[in-house]
């Protein structure tokens, strides 16, 4: 029997043309769900002229792409960009609207909301305001059930901007933090078994493993090494794809960078994307002249051609959680290089499709790499084993059992009512 369709409203402080991971996986997952038939109702941050002018031109997939479908509703609340990283909004504030007034209208069996404490300016809130559980008192009044989805390792991100000694002082308030900000939804989802074990011991309450962070493995895929960027480039190519900022550890790849170069005289990084430190990462590569390339922001099927050109991609960040690019780049047939991270080791099986290298170690990082590029047999191995190595976690798969988890939680509630006779 067909299970009747749901009416879902999805809240997240990052959508297009905002470029995060959250935002990419926020839209595959709207519109999945609406292609399923489910009615879905997005709240998403708004773009406006406060902004850096390129941001609103970005060519990602966005609301354009959703606004065919009938049974697809949004409303944009205001925003501001961050301080520091103007290229991103501020945490929602609840001085702008109230959500239970806009739920009331359209009335959800169930609420989402992606990166709850990011929303809430729990991670931020050092940086800039704090604001409130979001999309709770609607559920509170009205006996919807709503949940949380975490994206992000928060408690690494406050630890690295904080430093360890401030951290440490910090610490034994950490517990009541994620107790309080995990309490208020009925349950909170971590695409990483390793992520969940970290806040279950840091006193999350009603966390559960699903694996919804999936990828488009036919999009990502060895065949697209027909569109490759640089075909009369033979070099071979280490790649990294993500935001330039602190907290990805970036500009280790330039410490590591001559380590590599010493046994492999012709290697070739790339460092695709945006942020905060790309001034500095221009800058610290020059004296590599044409060893470094950092090309800026990629899209399309320029994007999907380097993670098939790449001989291996490499993630130097220790606050992952579940890296959707580690998954695209496996994807794609390019063997892995990450450092050890609460979830790297379900995505990297050492040996096999990659290696783990310790955290914030250019030498160890660099030896990982060298040991790939330096043995033609073993990487040749490694790129046939990448892909059937992420397969499992194919989009369609991942975000069915997301659905089939909606309706779960809306079926117990359904039991909890009282019958009418």
């Amino acid at each position: 029997m067909n299970k009747q369709p749901l009416r879902i409203a999805l809240f997240t402080g990052l959508y297009a043309p905002f470029l995060t991971g959250v935002s990419i996986a926020v839209h595959q997952r709207v519109r999945w769900l609406l292609e399923q038939g489910h009615e879905v109702f997005l709240i998403h941050p708004e773009i406006n002229d406060q902004y850096p002018k390129n941001i609103g031109s970005r060519p990602m997939p966005g609301l354009e792409e959703l606004k065919c479908f009938p049974n697809f509703s949004a409303y944009a609340f205001p925003t501001k960009p961050l301080i520091f990283y103007k290229s991103l909004p501020q945490p929602l504030h609840y001085r702008h609207w109230s959500d239970t007034k806009l739920l009331e209208k359209f009335q959800p069996d169930i609420v989402v909301v992606e990166e709850a404490p990011q929303m809430r300016g729990f991670y931020s809130m050092f940086l800039q305001g704090y604001g409130r559980p979001i999309g709770v008192e609607y559920a509170k009044k009205t006996g919807t059930p709503i949940i949380s989805i975490f994206h992000t390792d928060i408690v690494a991100y406050i630890q690295y901007y904080l430093g360890n000694q401030f951290f440490n002082l910090m610490r034994p308030i950490i517990p009541f933090l994620v107790k309080q900000s995990t309490e208020v939804y009925d349950l909170n989802l971590f695409p990483s078994q390793a992520q969940l074990q970290k806040y279950n011991e840091l006193n999350c309450q009603r966390g559960e493993y699903v694996p919804y962070q999936g990828i488009d493995c036919e999009k990502f895929h060895p065949r697209n090494i027909i569109h490759n960027p640089i075909p009369d480039d033979n070099r071979p190519t280490i790649l990294f794809v993500g935001r330039i900022t602190a907290e990805k550890n970036v500009t280790q790849l330039i410490d590591m960078f001559p380590l590599i170069a010493a046994k492999i005289p012709d290697v070739h990084l790339v460092i695709i994307g945006s942020g905060p430190l790309d001034e500095e990462l221009r800058r610290r590569s020059k004296q590599f002249e044409s060893g470094i390339t950092i090309w800026g922001e990629s899209h399309g099927t320029e994007l999907l051609g380097w993670f098939a050109r790449a001989d291996v991609f490499v993630n130097p960040s220790a606050t992952e959680n579940f890296c959707t690019t580690n998954n695209e780049a496996l994807a794609s047939g390019t063997p892995l290089v990450a450092v050890v991270a609460p979830s790297t080791a379900e995505q990297v099986i050492a040996g096999y499709n990659g290696f783990l290298a310790e955290a914030n170690n250019p030498q160890d990082f660099a030896d990982q790499v060298v040991a790939i590029l330096a043995n033609s047999q073993l990487k040749a191995e490694m790129a046939e084993q990448a892909r059937p190595s992420i397969l499992k976690y194919d989009w369609s798969a991942c975000t069915q059992k997301f659905e089939d988890k909606l309706y779960e939680l809306v079926e117990d509630v359904k039991k909890l009512e009282p019958t009418t006779v």
